[in-house]
């Protein structure tokens, strides 16, 4: 009874293993944690509100890369993002990128636009063409503002 209860144990944490061992390869692949395979390139921006360090970065709504640094330029005052694209896509030194959304609320991201250069962004390059994220709060305040005044002028109107 003893030797078949030993071998009962021995079964119970072999399968509790391999489950803690499938539970944690399955998390490391669904996480943002990335082995950083391929290359980086820079772009700034006026104002990278919402971008952090894995962001996604994305051609077409699909992703190529993440955010792996940012930093202040001292000398610029702009947002300096490092980014790691994979090896597979190429970016022509034309190309530009803007901070966009996922929806009303979601989530930002980079979106690259690809431009028509043949000669391709190399390590360590920058991108020289970006577009700062637009902040939604001071759109919206611009908006019921701007419809006071409005509305304000047409009183008087009348």
């Amino acid at each position: 009874m003893n030797k078949s209860h030993n071998y009962f144990d021995f079964l119970v944490g072999t399968i509790v293993l391999l489950f803690a061992i499938g539970f944690f390869t399955y998390s490391f692949k669904s996480s943002k944690i990335s082995s950083n395979i391929g290359y980086d390139i820079y772009a700034k921006f006026d104002n990278a509100d919402g971008i952090t360090i894995g962001s996604d970065i994305k051609i077409a709504g699909i992703k190529i890369g993440s955010i792996t640094e940012q930093n202040l330029d001292e000398k610029t005052s702009k947002a300096n993002l490092k980014m790691n694209i994979s090896n597979e896509v190429k970016i022509p030194t034309d190309s530009s990128a803007k901070i966009v959304s996922e929806g009303l609320l979601g989530a930002k991201y980079i979106s690259i636009s690809l431009g028509g250069d043949e000669e391709i962004l190399q390590n360590g390059q920058e991108l020289s063409f970006t577009q700062s994220s637009v902040n939604f709060e001071e759109l919206l305040g611009k908006f019921i503002f701007s419809d006071k005044k409005e509305m304000g002028n047409d009183n008087e109107k009348n």
